[in-house]
């Protein structure tokens, strides 16, 4: 085995524990043992490959993930999925021990509102609210005065006046998908997720027209070209709620395909077709989700790094839009 010290060294290089592993360790067997010794919890986005998914304690969205880390009573939180989340973790719970298997899960869309940029865009509008989607950096929820999900963001959105204006950052397709349902006109940050706007509408008509019984499903943040041609728009937890209650037997998911298992699993009767994105890979798979692996979520839960690190002033200015979102969000009951 390598050694431990130069192996804690190079966390702040590789972004995750370059440890070797007894490759007869049962790894599942073995998070469970260290879970119940340190009193931790794992939690874990949908977009997570199946192992990880199947070793959480808890799989959800980013609304799901942040209410139960807002209430979990475990001292480690293990948060399988990307930094801005592991973020949201930390802010909610500053005296716990927060954890991300690797460092370098980011996010395009967290990356495409870089906080400096922001407060001069901001500063442009003044008089206006910011709600800002979840998925960004502690620095641009701490110029935030409203945190919102897919989940909830258009109740959000219908809890401040009609006549207030807004900012709607950083993802450019949910704020105009938001608009058209609300008939507002927020001002949009152009920030996009690249996994959402990969989508080939023509690949889809064709796989429709294959599949002519199959039920179009896509995530808010695609872009409008295929919300138009979807039979239901939602959350991730929205779509799998629809797949599950919804009489069709085959559905056509535009969204990051680690969602796919749980549909599955959900309903094994089913079928399930990734959307063909315009890529000549073929895949829709968010690239920095899938540097978590169940090795890397093993190390860091046994030598409980990399560690998430904040700033108390700026954790507590981030704390402030999330804690509106959760308000807002328990009184409609989201």
């Amino acid at each position: 085995m390598a050694d431990i010290n130069s192996a804690f060294a190079a966390i702040e290089k590789t972004g995750f524990l370059d440890i070797d592993i007894d490759p007869s360790i049962d790894l599942f067997a073995e998070i469970e043992i260290l879970k119940k010794e340190k009193n931790a919890i794992i939690l874990a986005h949908y977009y997570q490959e199946p192992d990880i998914q199947d070793v959480a304690d808890y799989i959800g969205d980013s609304l799901g993930l942040a209410q139960y880390a807002e209430k979990t009573e475990a001292d480690i939180i293990v948060f399988a999925g990307v930094h801005f989340m592991a973020e949201t973790a930390k802010i909610l719970n500053p005296s716990k021990k927060v954890l991300l298997p690797d460092l370098n899960a980011g996010c395009s869309l967290s990356d495409s509102a870089p906080p400096p940029l922001f407060k001069l865009f901001k500063e442009k509008h003044p008089g206006h609210k910011v709600i800002t989607y979840i998925n960004c950096s502690a620095g641009i929820k701490a110029l935030s005065d409203i945190i919102c999900t897919s989940s909830n963001a258009q109740k959000i959105v219908e809890s401040l006046s009609a006549d207030q204006p807004i900012i709607f950052a950083p993802d450019k397709n949910l704020g105009a998908y938001i608009n058209k349902q609300t008939g507002r006109n927020m001002v949009l940050w152009n920030g996009a997720c690249m996994v959402h706007e990969i989508f080939s509408l023509e690949k889809i008509t064709k796989l429709k027209i294959r599949h002519p019984k199959a039920k179009v499903i896509a995530h808010p943040e695609c872009e409008e070209a295929v919300l138009n041609v979807a039979d239901y728009i939602g959350s991730t937890t929205g779509l799998l709620k629809f797949t599950k209650q919804d009489s069709a037997s085959t559905f056509i998911v535009a969204t990051e395909t680690g969602i796919l298992h749980q549909m599955q699993k959900a309903s094994p009767d089913k079928t399930f077709i990734p959307a063909p994105p315009d890529n000549s890979c073929a895949c829709n798979d968010c690239p920095h989700m899938k540097l978590n692996t169940l090795e890397k979520l093993y190390l860091c839960l046994k030598y409980e790094a990399p560690e998430i690190l904040m700033d108390e002033e700026l954790r507590l200015a981030a704390k402030k839009p999330i804690d509106e979102m959760l308000r807002i969000s328990a009184l409609y009951g989201l």
